[in-house]
């Protein structure tokens, strides 16, 4: 049995594919998950039923098994009140956070960096968050 936080065979054996620079995308229950995912990319369907699996549990479990370099996510508008923003920067520290306009956001999912898609239950929107992987120090 494997003692870590992540036991899903899948995304572990995806995780583990990925090397210095490789992005992971943490995507909400309103992202296109195949559409706007490049030909790289492994999705892998964490999303049971609304609000299960909650993006920052993944991302949780994601930090115990990888180093992140750096992370983007999509602008919103400024009327909208983005509460998981707030949750990601607490629980990513000092790692730095660039946020994209919409387009430049897919642009840069669909690029060939991208490996790993996780579909998850998070129900707010604009809570898509692109990984970069770092090193291992």
């Amino acid at each position: 049995m494997i003692k870590s936080k992540i036991i899903h065979p899948e995304l572990l054996g995806l995780l583990a594919n990925c090397g210095h620079k490789t992005k992971i995308l943490i995507a909400d229950s309103n992202y296109s998950f195949v559409t706007n995912s490049g030909s790289n990319a492994h999705v892998v369907y964490l999303n049971f039923m609304p609000g299960m699996l909650p993006a920052t549990t993944v991302l949780d479990g994601i930090l115990e098994m990888i180093n992140i370099e750096s992370t983007e996510m999509m602008a919103w508008p400024d009327d909208f009140e983005n509460t998981i923003h707030s949750e990601y920067l607490v629980q990513l520290g000092n790692t730095p956070m660039v946020l994209k306009e919409r387009q430049d956001f897919y642009d840069s999912v669909k690029g060939d960096e991208t490996l790993v898609v996780i579909a998850t239950g998070e129900q707010r929107r604009f809570a898509n968050l692109l990984l970069t992987v770092g090193a291992v120090f």
